[in-house]
């Protein structure tokens, strides 16, 4: 069966058949799922009951794989190989984690908005979450389409914020929760980055907002003044009618595309039900600034 495209909503989201996962892809089957990804942002590829290889396989025909997302653990801390974020809420040894588990505190970050790898200079192209168990209530996965919200912007705006660099670093989205005791290697490692605020899709040549929680500042700003500008633009690129909402049900694969996108995850029962979510993720095409330029 040809691959087959139902777009979910006006702006963002569609829902793809025809795609297996389990197997190698052909050349006609990877463009058909990048020129979905280019127009909608969001793909949902239902059905897919693959295994960690599998998923992996199926990630690499989309580029270089970002590797260490559960980077900052030790090994024996972790549930699955270093080359998937461990979206779950379940500790090393497979079980519902603790209130107080260290990886459920930072996992509560996702429930802000982000731009996944944000914080590196080279941030995140493709991200692919398989749904292995999913719950019944609450978990949904929300994307807003930046793209979208920028064109919904005044001309005076855009023009504004054209040239504007932002600094990302999982400080400032930790921070937000009330993480603010870091390890002197810590903060090293997650020194500040800069991203432009708008980026160009290098296919579609669309514009859109590079926005994530994980922001701190603005080059060149007081800091009071950037955040409030930031957390408006936010505010901006959520509204309802820029937005996505996933209701998992088990086995989805869902693919979507970091630099025309923002999305979080709401909030769930997860101190009592299982929730096991494997994210694969492909690194973009380079940094959106040069970095040499934050030293």
């Amino acid at each position: 069966m040809p691959p087959e495209v139902q777009p979910l909503t006006h702006h963002i989201g569609a829902r793809m058949t025809g795609i297996d996962a389990r197997r190698p892809l052909a050349a006609d089957e990877v463009a058909a799922v990048e020129a979905a990804m280019d127009a909608y942002a969001v793909v949902v590829l239902p059905g897919q009951d693959i295994t960690d290889e599998q998923q992996l396989a199926f990630t690499r025909d989309f580029g270089p794989l970002e590797e260490g997302a559960n980077s900052g653990a030790r090994d024996s801390d972790l549930r699955l190989p270093v080359v998937f974020a461990d979206v779950s809420n379940l500790d090393k040894d497979g079980r519902v984690a603790a209130r107080d588990n260290k990886k459920r505190m930072a996992a509560l970050a996702n429930r802000l908005w982000h731009s996944d790898a944000s914080f590196r200079p080279v941030p995140a192209r493709y991200s692919i979450l398989s749904g292995r168990v999913v719950v019944s209530d609450g978990g949904n996965t929300e994307f807003a389409d930046m793209r979208a919200a920028y064109d919904a912007l005044d001309d005076r705006t855009k023009a504004e914020i054209d040239d504007l660099v932002c600094e990302h670093s999982l400080i400032y989205s930790r921070g937000q929760l009330g993480f603010t005791e870091f390890l002197p290697d810590e903060r090293v490692a997650m020194a500040p980055v800069r991203q432009r605020l708008v980026r160009r899709h290098p296919v579609t040549g669309r514009k859109s907002l590079f926005l994530a929680s994980h922001i701190g500042t603005i080059v060149g700003w007081p800091r009071p003044e950037a955040m409030a500008f930031i957390r408006d633009l936010i505010e901006h690129a959520t509204q309802p009618q820029f937005v996505y909402a996933h209701r998992w049900t088990q086995f989805d694969l869902v693919m979507w595309d970091n630099r025309t996108t923002m999305h979080r995850v709401r909030r769930f029962d997860d101190l009592h039900v299982v929730r096991d979510m494997r994210r694969t993720t492909t690194r973009s095409e380079g940094p959106t600034v040069e970095q040499e330029a934050a030293a």
